[in-house]
Order: structure tokens, then sequence, then C-alpha cells
């Protein structure tokens, strides 16, 4: 609850600073006084929530009332900037909030120069995104970038600037304007933790301005840098040990928690929170639906923490989520936190992020198809998987990034399951080294101090169609192929909004090529990171080819989940099937009832029928996927890795 002292002051600075703001923006106003007036009702709806936070981190500042009048002047001008278009959409999206709970979001995710060469190129797809049945769209980071290693485009030099080998603000505004007009919407990351050593403002601290060597983490000498090091992790383990780098010009040492040209911003300085407020406004009037928060677990520093998931960086989460709400209300977050499961969620609030990625199932979908067992993933869905109504995860395959096995080690010990020895079979296992394996990944960031191993590589080639086609073995390539549409049919059918990695509908495999480039061959994550081979689309797409068969299962799932209204995102309970190799749940919404089955063995399984009248609630059921009728006087006949979505016929 708000101390007294901070609703007096809230309530004088809006009385004190709202005048101000008008007569800054007269001109503007005069033109919309309508508009202005929307702002000022948000802004009186916002600001004591915001201001409580704010006070919170920063209210100790000698300029704190400064930095909070030109953080508003900045809000207010934004959105009195924002285009008609985009204020229509901040109405519709107020009036329908749930929006993204629809069955009919599916989303996709890229890189621009590897899937159309640039931004002119990606328009030419749009169609191709309407085919495949998209909603979402997700461009993987666009903007300028140092020259060389850019850490896969996450070391930005310029949040106003597209790389120009990709294109123009312009063009991005383009995009988003013919996106948003086909009903599908705009993803952009938000790279917030760090800027790239080329940033003006890192190039302002390096010769030697005060203010901006204040916007980052910067060291005299060892000394604190040690203190805080006995607590930190390595994220990079294989490129550096520790989490600070020694700057030759400055003659000082630099927080750089990802890679040496990767600066941490110093959010304990509330200049740094205004300067990227203002550069996530500048994203959502370029046409931006969505903003991937990057790294949000590591954005504030506290000496004898790990500098990991620390309260303060919830409340500049919510602080920039407030700010957007009064500039952009249409605008949402997504959160990447590759962390431990419960903390994870503690970033999904309608305060926070209203989406997020779920690598807890993620990962946990690949241990059950190494393991031919359920038990971890369905405990880890009962335990660690609910999140508010209002809000929805993610759900992934694979991503431009690498698998950590994110599960509770107390939920394995609970299965009997150790987890140190349980994560090195799945290293082993995905890498192709376990006998028995059909996996080819490629190892990420060995850390021989922990033993810490993450994993690289396409979809398929870790469902083991590489090692299928390599035998050129048609039984091996059905069980891969197999493999790969369970998976996709669990994120289509089991809550939240479905991601593919474009490429992956094709069934792409690992791309070995990337180790002849100097600088990418130190990092395994270019094996999946695939260039669209468009000139080979044409074969693929005629019938029988492999490639078609895979595509037309994948948009064959997108049309039927389109159609059922159980997987609207509303209320999905995991069940026991009573059969360790079966993975149950119930989805249903809308008058409609869905009860999905899986088959993670390569044997057929079976499923009592008391089992199935129980959770189906009847004894006979329609199977959307084959349209075949099941019936609970009998067990259920589940072939190898085959899923059922069955609904229940009246008897």
């Amino acid at each position: 609850m708000a101390s007294e002292w901070t609703e007096r002051h809230a309530e004088r600075s809006l009385k004190r600073i709202v005048p101000r703001l008008r007569k800054n923006l007269k001109t503007e106003i005069s033109g919309a006084p309508e508009e202005w007036n929307q702002f000022e009702i948000r802004l009186h709806r916002e600001f004591h929530g915001l201001f409580q936070i704010l006070v919170e981190l920063y209210g100790g500042h000698y300029d704190f009332f400064y930095h909070l009048e030109a953080l508003l002047a900045a809000a207010a001008e934004s959105w009195m900037e924002r285009s008609k278009d985009l204020k229509a959409l901040d109405a519709a999206r107020e009036a329908r909030p749930d929006w993204f709970h629809s069955q009919e979001m599916v989303g996709g995710v890229l890189y621009v120069d590897l899937f159309s060469d640039n931004l002119a190129g990606l328009s030419d797809h749009i169609d191709y995104f309407k085919e495949l049945g998209l909603t979402y769209l997700h461009l993987m980071p666009i903007f300028a970038v140092p020259h060389g290693n850019s850490d896969g485009g996450y070391a930005v030099s310029d949040y106003r600037a597209v790389n120009p080998q990709i294109g123009t603000m312009e063009q991005l505004a383009e995009v988003a304007t013919r996106l948003r007009r086909e009903g599908i919407s705009l993803v952009l990351d938000f790279v917030f933790n760090h800027t790239s050593d080329e940033h003006a403002w890192a190039r302002a601290a390096v010769a030697g301005d005060p203010e901006y060597q204040e916007y980052y983490h910067i060291f005299p000498d060892r000394t604190l840098p040690e203190q805080y090091e006995q607590h930190l992790r390595d994220i990079f383990p294989t490129i550096r040990k520790g989490s600070f780098t020694w700057h030759e010009g400055m003659r000082k040492w630099v927080w750089t928690t990802f890679n040496s040209f990767q600066w941490d911003l110093n959010y304990a300085n509330p200049a740094v929170f205004r300067a990227m407020v203002e550069e996530m406004l500048f994203l959502a009037n370029t046409g931006v639906e969505v903003l991937r928060l990057d790294a949000v677990a590591f954005i504030w520093k506290r000496l004898g923490t790990d500098c990991e998931n620390l309260p303060e960086a919830h409340k500049i989460i919510r602080a920039f989520n407030s700010v957007a709400r009064l500039a952009a209300p249409s605008l949402l977050f997504k959160s990447e936190a590759i962390v431990h499961p419960d903390e994870v969620i503690r970033y999904i609030d309608a305060r926070e992020c209203r989406l997020s990625y779920n690598p807890m199932l993620m990962a946990l979908l690949w241990e059950a198809l190494a393991t031919r067992r359920c038990g971890l993933l369905e405990l880890a869905m009962h335990n660690r998987s609910r999140i508010p109504d209002d809000c929805a995860w993610v759900n992934y395959l694979r991503c431009h990034d690498d698998i950590g096995w994110t599960f509770d080690d107390s939920d394995a010990r609970s299965l009997g399951i150790d987890p140190t020895a349980h994560r090195r079979f799945l290293n082993e296992f995905y890498t192709g080294q376990f006998p028995g394996s059909f996996a080819r990944g490629l190892p990420f960031q060995f850390n021989p101090a922990n033993g810490d191993l993450r994993i690289s590589g396409t979809l398929a080639s870790l469902a083991g169609l590489e090692q299928a086609v390599q035998a050129e073995d048609p039984v091996l390539i059905d069980m891969a192929v197999r493999r790969i549409i369970l998976l996709r049919s669990i994120v289509m059918s089991i809550g939240g909004i479905p991601l593919i990695y474009l490429g992956e509908e094709w069934g792409l495999l690992n791309d070995y090529s990337f180790a002849s480039d100097e600088t990418k061959a130190g990092d395994s994550r270019w094996v999946h990171r695939l260039k669209t081979r468009w000139a080979e689309m044409a074969s693929w797409k005629t019938p029988q080819t492999l490639e078609r068969r895979i595509y037309d299962e994948i948009a064959r799932l997108i049309r039927l989940r389109k159609q059922l209204k159980a997987l609207y995102n509303g209320g999905m309970e995991v069940i026991s099937t009573q059969n360790p190799h079966l993975l149950g749940y119930v989805r249903q919404k809308n008058g409609q009832r869905l009860l999905v089955i899986n088959n993670f063995s390569e044997h057929p399984q079976t499923m009592g029928e008391n089992r199935l009248r129980l959770y189906g609630l009847g004894y006979r059921f329609i199977d959307h996927i084959t349209g075949k009728e099941r019936s609970a006087r009998e067990p259920l006949q589940v072939d190898p890795y085959q899923f059922l979505w069955l609904e229940n016929q009246a008897s």
C-alpha cells in the first residue's frame, strides 16, 4: 500500500505537471483536443502507481522530480505524435484486452536477412504468412549493430536505425502497417539490458563524458568487480570467464554480462530508465504491437547477490508497462527469462508482461521425447505452469537460441530422478552420443566448472530426421516426422500462442556451413539459424516430397486449431492417463471440451476405457485429427507418436 507521503506527493506532482504539459503541447492539443483528453484520463488513472514505483527506485536522487516530469513529457509527446491507425488499434485493444487469447493466434519468428534478405523482400512474403495462418510475426533483432560479431543482433548500436543491410526505419513502419492491415501483429525485440559498445552513449562514455559513464557500470579497478563475481554465473563460459571487460581506452572495467561488446546499462540511474522509455515509445509508434523484453532477469545489480531476478527488475518492468499504457495502450510485453520456472512465472502479470516464453514446456517436451516418459513434464505442468487468466504463454519448440534443461530439481527428485545425471543424459542424447539416440544436435557453451551444457540444432535434426535421411531409411523417416508433428500438435493445443521458428515448417535440417565463417564459427547456435532456400521451395511444394508432408501437416493443425473454440486460451487441466508414455490434458472453453492424448513412445500404447470416459465425459468421441470415432467402451489404442484431439459426441 502506498504511504501517505507517496499519495500526497503524487497528487501534488500531478497537479503541478499537467498544466505544464498542456502549455508545452498547446499547439498539438488545439488540433486534437479529444486525443489529449484521452491521455489525461489515462494519466490520472496510471500516475499514482507509476509514481510509487519510481519513488521506490529513484526517490533518493536529487533530480528525481526533473526526471519524472521529463518522462511524462516524453509520454505525452509520443501519444500526440502517434498515428491515427495506431490510436484506432489502441482503442480496439482497450475494448478487447483479451485479443491475444484467441485460438486464431499463431506466431512465426524469423531473421529478416536469412528469410528474405531485407525488409523489402519481407513484404513480398506477407501472402505466405497468411497462407500458413500466422497472426503474429516476430522479427529477430534488425537494428544497427557492430560489424562482425553482434551476438545475432543483440548488440544494438542504435534503437532508431535499422541495420542498413536489412533496410530503413521507414520500411519497417511500412511493413508494420501492411502486416497490421492483414491481421498480423508485429513483434520486435527490446534489447534493454545492454547496448553495444558502439552505441552513442558508450562512445560518449569512452570519450570521458561523466554523464554517459553513469549510463553503464564502469569501475576504476577490480575491487568491486571481484566482489560482485563471487556470486555471478558465467553466461557464455566458453567465450570468457567473468562478467567484466577491461577497456584500454578508458583504463577502466565495464560490466558485460554476455559479451565484451555488450555493455550492461545502469538502471539505478533514472536517466537510463527515462532514455530507454523514449526508445520504447519510438518503437511503439513505428507500429510494433509486442516487444520481447530481452534478458529481463539481469537488469538490476546488487552487491552480494547473483544479480538475477531482483525485486527492482520487476519494478523497472512495471514502470515500463505503466508508461506504455499512457502513450501506447495496445503495446504488450513478452518476457524472455531463461531462469528457474518459478522465477519465470513471476514476470507474468498484467502489470509486467502479459506474454511470456515458456522455456519449461519447451525443455520438458524434448525431455519426454528422449525418455519416452511424461512424468516430469506432467508434474511440472501441474505445479509450475499456472499463470493469471489475463496473461498467456508463448509456446515454442525451437527458437534462435539454445535448449537449456529448465526443470526444477525437486520435481525430478520426487520422481526418483537425479537432476545432475539426468541433464548429463539429455545432453548426451541430443548430441547423438547416447546409444540409440536419434538426435543430431551440437553442444553449446559447456562449463567445466559445473558441467552445464546447452543444445543447438533444428527441430527436425533433434527429432531424428537428419539421422533418418542420412540412413535413407523410410521407417526412421516416418518415425522422425511423427515426432515432429506430435510436438507441433502439443504447442498448438496446450494453451497459449504457438510459435513457429520459420523454416521449420518445412522440416529443415542442421546447416553446418556456419563453421566456415569466422564471425560465427564459435557459436553453434548458427547451425539452426537457417537461410530460407526459396529457390528449392518450388520442388518442395510438389506432392510426395518430405518437406511438403511436414508443411501440410503443420498447416492442417493450424487450420484445425482456429476452428476449435475449446482452444481459446481457457482452462487447461492435466490428467492422469495411468500410462507413463501418454500425456493427457483437457481443454474446455465456450461450451466445447477437448481431451488431448499424446503418445511419446515409438510403440503403441493404451489408455483404459474408464479413464477415457472419466475425462472425456462420455462414451462416444470424434477425433478431430483423423475424423474417426472412438469409443469409451474399450481401451483407447494410441499408435506410435500419435496424438488425438477428442470431443464427446452426444450418445
